[in-house]
């Protein structure tokens, strides 16, 4: 583990549900990353569902950040493909890579169950699978071609160009471009089929929460054979450059009589084998919470951790910004370091060696 940030699921309250409301939600989002960029965290990351009281619509959120952050890497984990126009989300990803200076971090997926029937269909989209996965996967591959600069388009007539820019039926790209931004795309895998298509669609690798794999092995196990065979099909297909991979887990260190009280009965001893209505049945992570000393032992023993370059802790954001803050602080000054963490202000972060 090279770098850790936090992944928020963006919850806020609404009717006379008690907690923060959208814009209060919002607000702490940047309140909570400027402080992150303060301490030193990597990235901050933002779920995003449709139809639901939580994240939605990232890109306005990821653009403030940006604009009050120096070093802190922005993105989300993960961005649903089946509800996006995808030359629209190219060129609103160029342009925010461009303001952050390549600080974006895209997570991208066919997207999870949700609480809208074919919600996507409500958004103009429509698909022949029953989840969606064919038009994702189209959109991807149409994305991909966007951010790398591939013609979508050609000139118009010249009698019909307003203002007259180019010859006839020159092939066209979206604007802005973003030179190698496709090495800031990450595919969310929730299986190590996708995983493996990652690495020949030549993208990064997101382990996502959950692994539809559910043998009895561990989540750890399970994501560190999908990483595992995420890299050995990268070198298979002879992409050019070095990958980064990440895995999200629920953390919570616990360093004084505050914490202990917050956090000590939230540690679960095991993983959870369950399903997501899809028939499929999946494994669910643990919740750490114990001492520094403990923590290190248990993530040392995570293989996916280990394996991974980033670290992902998912956070109560409806609890408000400072007990967030002060779980980052706490991870950042008691356990971080013994795992291999370097801070943000101190330079980029790349993948780890693909053997």
């Amino acid at each position: 583990m090279k770098a850790f940030g936090f992944l928020s699921f963006g919850h806020y309250a609404i009717g006379n549900q008690p907690g923060p409301d959208a814009a209060e939600t919002l607000q702490q989002a940047l309140e909570l990353a400027v402080a992150a960029d303060a301490l030193g965290v990597n990235g901050a990351y933002f779920r995003v569902h449709h139809f639901a009281p939580q994240g939605s619509s990232p890109m306005p959120l990821l653009g403030a950040i940006v604009g009050a952050t120096k070093h802190i890497e922005v993105g989300t984990g993960v961005l649903d493909m089946r509800y996006e126009n995808p030359l629209h989300l190219a060129e609103e990803a160029a342009a925010l890579n461009l303001l952050s200076n390549d600080r974006l971090a895209l997570g991208v997926s066919r997207g999870s169950p949700e609480p809208a029937q074919r919600g996507w269909e409500a958004f103009g989209y429509h698909a022949e699978q029953p989840n969606g996965a064919d038009m994702a996967r189209a959109k991807f591959e149409q994305f991909l071609n966007a951010i790398d600069g591939y013609a979508v388009t050609e000139a118009a007539p010249a009698d019909e160009q307003y203002p007259r820019m180019y010859q006839p039926g020159t092939p066209l790209p979206v604007f802005p471009h973003s030179p190698g931004l496709r090495r800031h795309i990450w595919w969310g895998a929730g299986s190590h089929a996708t995983a493996e298509q990652a690495a020949r669609d030549g993208v990064n690798l997101m382990s996502s929460t959950l692994v539809s794999e559910a043998d009895g092995s561990s989540l750890g196990d399970l994501q560190a054979e999908q990483i595992a065979r995420y890299r050995a099909e990268w070198i298979e297909a002879g992409h050019d450059w070095t990958p980064r991979v990440s895995v999200s887990r629920s953390v919570f260190p616990i360093v004084d009589d505050a914490s202990r009280k917050m956090f000590g009965m939230q540690a679960t001893g095991r993983d959870q084998i369950g399903s997501l209505g899809e028939g499929t049945p999946v494994t669910f992570g643990r919740t750490y919470a114990a001492e520094p000393d403990v923590l290190i032992d248990q993530l040392k023993a995570d293989a996916a951790v280990m394996s991974a370059d980033t670290l992902m802790l998912t956070i109560p954001n409806q609890m408000g910004v400072e007990l967030n803050q002060s779980i980052l602080a706490s991870f950042a000054e008691h356990v971080a370091p013994a795992l291999g963490w370097k801070p943000a202000s101190e330079g980029r972060v790349e993948g780890d060696p693909v053997r």
